[in-house]
């Protein structure tokens, strides 16, 4: 609500052209990429390119790794970014059990002795990938890493990082991370804010934005 009274007090005071640069939609977990309601364009932009970064600079045996999402809806995520990093990947999920039984996590991939990379677009309370990670430790894994786009971190998610077996959880800056990172050492930002300003750029001067879909502006 905030953003659309900004930018009706844009328009009223005569902007030629509103750009919106949102690096966290809020309210909208569950919405998809639809056509066909609005003719305003939009761009998504992808963190892929400085996760690539991180994992290189940051992981000495990245070439040893292999990529894991905690949910089948996720394999398409890790199987770009293991084909860049050309590692292998593997994928949980959920085998829903009857009636007042607890599912139960599958594991498809094989793990043992490689650094296990998890993979998604967010984490809220946390409770599936602390859970996976339990799972590829006792899989094989040597080491586990969580890499998400957006930390919202709610409710126990930090007590449950502190006590999960993480080397590290890896999250952009979409959101801030300061207060959060004080009570839990585990967490770790990619700073995100050159790829936005690149945008912002390539925006105002009518140049494609689809440079940043493989690249990390310098």
């Amino acid at each position: 609500m905030e953003l659309l009274i900004m930018i009706n007090a844009c328009k009223i005071a005569s902007a030629s052209r509103v750009t919106a640069v949102i690096p966290c939609f809020p309210y909208a977990r569950q919405d998809k990429k639809d056509k066909g309601f609005f003719d305003i364009p939009v761009d998504n932009l992808y963190a892929e390119p400085a996760v690539l970064k991180w994992i290189k600079e940051n992981i000495p045996e990245w070439k040893n790794c292999i990529i894991v999402s905690p949910d089948a809806g996720g394999a398409k995520r890790v199987t770009s970014i293991a084909d860049r990093l050309n590692v292998d990947f593997a994928l949980i999920h959920k085998e829903r059990k009857k009636a007042n039984e607890v599912d139960r996590m599958v594991l498809v991939g094989d793990v043992t002795g490689r650094v296990a990379i998890l993979v998604d677009d967010m984490a809220d309370t946390c409770g599936t990938i602390c859970h996976a990670a339990d799972k590829l430790i006792s899989a094989g894994a040597t080491k586990v890493y969580a890499i998400l786009t957006h930390g919202i971190f709610s409710g126990p998610a930090i007590t449950r990082i502190n006590n999960a077996c993480f080397e590290a959880v890896v999250v952009t800056n979409t959101i801030p991370q300061e207060e959060k990172m004080k009570h839990c050492p585990k967490i770790q930002v990619i700073d995100i804010s050159m790829i936005l300003a690149e945008a912002i750029r390539r925006t105002h001067n009518g140049e494609s934005v689809s440079y940043l879909f493989s690249h990390v502006p310098l």
